[in-house]
C-alpha cells in the first residue's frame, strides 16, 4: 500500500537536493542562508514525525529567522539560454504542454481506480504526486536534458519566489489552528444572529462570500475553509437546511479560490508573478483577475443554491 509518508519523503528529498545545490552556488552571496532555509524545510518533511511538537516549533522559528529576518538570495543555476529555449519550443510546439496534462490525468485515474492500493483518505494527494513523477520521467526520456536539470530548475524557481513557496502550507496550518481554537464556532454565533430566519439564499450567500472574504484576509482558501465551514457550512447549510456536504464543501472551496484571485496576501499567486514579469504595477495581476473572480463568485453562489439541496 502506498502511504502518504512516501509523498513527504519525495518532497523532502527534493528540498534537500535544492539545499545542497544552493550551498555549491558561489555566485549567490547568500548561498548558506538558502542552504539553511531549504535544508530546514527538508528536515521538516523527512523527520517531522520524530521531532515532536516542540522540535517542529523550533524548526518553524528557525525558518522564520532565516527567511524573514536574514533573507534569501538569488542563485544562478546552470540552465539553457533564452535562444536555446525558444528554439526548443519552436521545434516541439504545443506538445510541450503534454507533461503538464499528464499530471492531472494521472491524479484523476489514480483517485478513481487505485484507491485499494493507496492509504485510505489520501488517494488524491498520492495520485497527484505519482502524476508528477510520471510526467517528469516522461519529459526526461523525451527531452533528454542533463540529469540535474529538474533540480536546478526547481532551485531557480524556489530562489525566484523565495520564502513565499511555503506560504500556502503555513496558511493552511493557520486555518487548522483557528479551527482547533474554536474560531469557526464564534464566527458562526456572530453571523447566525444577523441572518433572516429560514432564508436559504442568505445563508448560502453568506457562506460563499464569507469564504472569499476570509481568503482575502488570510491569503489562502485552505485557511479560510475550516473557519467558514465550521461557522456556516455545517451547522446551517448542511444540518439546518439539509444541504449535500460534498456539494457544499466543493463549491465552498471554489468560492474561496475567488478570494485568492483578489488578494495580495496570496503572494505566490499574485505578487510574485508581477515581480517575475517586472510589471510596473505590483497589483496588476489582481486588477486583471478581480472582475473574473467576482463573476465566478456569483456563479458559485447560484450553483450552491440550486445544486446543494436537490
Amino acid at each position: 500500500m502506498i502511504r502518504l509518508g512516501a509523498v513527504y519523503i519525495l518532497a523532502g528529498l527534493i528540498f534537500a537536493a535544492v539545499a545542497i545545490l544552493s550551498g555549491r552556488d558561489r555566485a549567490n552571496p547568500k548561498r548558506f542562508r538558502n542552504t539553511a532555509f531549504w535544508g530546514l524545510l527538508a528536515i521538516s518533511f523527512l523527520a517531522g514525525n520524530w521531532l515532536g511538537d516542540f522540535g517542529n516549533g523550533l524548526l518553524v522559528l528557525a525558518l522564520v529567522a532565516v527567511g524573514g529576518v536574514w533573507g534569501l538570495g538569488l542563485g544562478k543555476p546552470a540552465t539553457t539560454t533564452l535562444d536555446e529555449r525558444r528554439a526548443s519550443a519552436a521545434r516541439r510546439g504545443n506538445w510541450l504542454f503534454l507533461p503538464a496534462l499528464v499530471i492531472p490525468a494521472t491524479a484523476l485515474l489514480g483517485t478513481l481506480f487505485l484507491k485499494p492500493l493507496i492509504q485510505p483518505g489520501q488517494a488524491t494527494l498520492v495520485s497527484l504526486a505519482s502524476g508528477i513523477a510520471v510526467a517528469l520521467t516522461g519529459a526526461m526520456a523525451w527531452l533528454r536534458p542533463p540529469p540535474s536539470a529538474p533540480l536546478q530548475e526547481a532551485r531557480r524557481l524556489f530562489d525566484s519566489i523565495g520564502w513565499a513557496v511555503i506560504l500556502p502550507q503555513m496558511l493552511a496550518a493557520l486555518g487548522a489552528v483557528f479551527a482547533l481554537g474554536g474560531v469557526g464556532d464564534e464566527v458562526g454565533k456572530l453571523i447566525a444572529g444577523h441572518l433572516p430566519p429560514g432564508s436559504r439564499i442568505a445563508v448560502v450567500a453568506t457562506y460563499t462570500i464569507g469564504m472569499a472574504g476570509f481568503t482575502v484576509v488570510m491569503g489562502n482558501a485552505f485557511a479560510a475553509f475550516p473557519v467558514m465551514t465550521a461557522a456556516i457550512g455545517l451547522p446551517l447549510i448542511v444540518r439546518q437546511f439539509g444541504g449535500d456536504p460534498a456539494v457544499v464543501a466543493a463549491i465552498g472551496m471554489l468560492s474561496g479560490f475567488c478570494g485568492t484571485l483578489m488578494t495580495p496576501m496570496a503572494a505566490n499567486f499574485n505578487i510574485v508573478p508581477a515581480a517575475l514579469l517586472e510589471l510596473r504595477d505590483r497589483y496588476a495581476v489582481i486588477k486583471a483577475q478581480a472582475p473574473t473572480a467576482l463573476i465566478l463568485l456569483a456563479a458559485n453562489t447560484a450553483l450552491m443554491y440550486f445544486l446543494a439541496f436537490t
